[in-house]
């Protein structure tokens, strides 16, 4: 466990900032690699070397752990979604093709970042709660996306586009995820995008 001087010189407020990322991070990696039942409060202060009290400071359980565990992965992904449109092309096709490539490839670099996104996300309610929030903002990343490609278009068209794609995109990210669509991520990008009406 932390020794007496670790924090020695640190402000209160920094030591706390520092000791919450520590749990969160020993969280992502075992409940990546073991899923819910690997995390306890015990075995995540064990895996960063913190003292139990410590987990009370930033926590209320566990639940709320996976809550912030669950944040800052899809917080990664959305940095990673929005740069990778960013340096697409202007046409549908390119923009299309970035976000998907991004959010396959972010989530299978490491693994536990799918499972924590997709896989266990459907088992687990403060996960599920989670991943509805982050359907809603890629719906409404999606709706944004076709307002400024799209301005003249049907409003029902455009929000029955960003519903199919969102659902689609969280489908496929999951069955990517698990090893179900083997392993050409440009094989499967380009399937997708010629499934969404984009490619040839």
């Amino acid at each position: 466990m932390s020794s007496p001087t670790r924090w020695a010189g640190v402000p209160l407020t920094n030591r706390r900032i520092e000791r919450r990322a520590l749990l969160v991070g020993a969280a992502f990696r075992l409940f990546g690699d073991g899923g819910e039942g690997a995390v306890s409060v015990r075995s995540v202060c064990r895996e960063c070397a913190l003292n139990t009290r410590y987990f009370y400071e930033s926590f209320a359980d566990t639940d709320e752990l996976l809550g912030a565990v669950y944040d800052t992965v899809a917080a990664g992904l959305a940095t990673e979604v929005e740069a990778a449109i960013s340096r697409a092309g202007d046409t549908d096709l390119e923009r299309a093709r970035a976000g998907i490539s991004a959010v396959l490839g972010f989530s299978s670099a490491d693994p536990r970042r799918g499972r924590v996104l997709f896989t266990e996300a459907r088992a687990n309610p403060v996960l599920t709660a989670r991943r509805t929030v982050a359907q809603d903002a890629l719906r409404q990343m999606v709706l944004t996306e076709r307002g400024q490609t799209h301005p003249a278009e049907y409003p029902v068209a455009t929000y029955v586009a960003a519903a199919m794609y969102t659902g689609a995109m969280t489908e496929l990210a999951q069955q990517w995820v698990s090893g179900n669509l083997g392993k050409d991520l440009d094989a499967v990008v380009d399937h997708a995008v010629r499934m969404v009406g984009l490619g040839r």
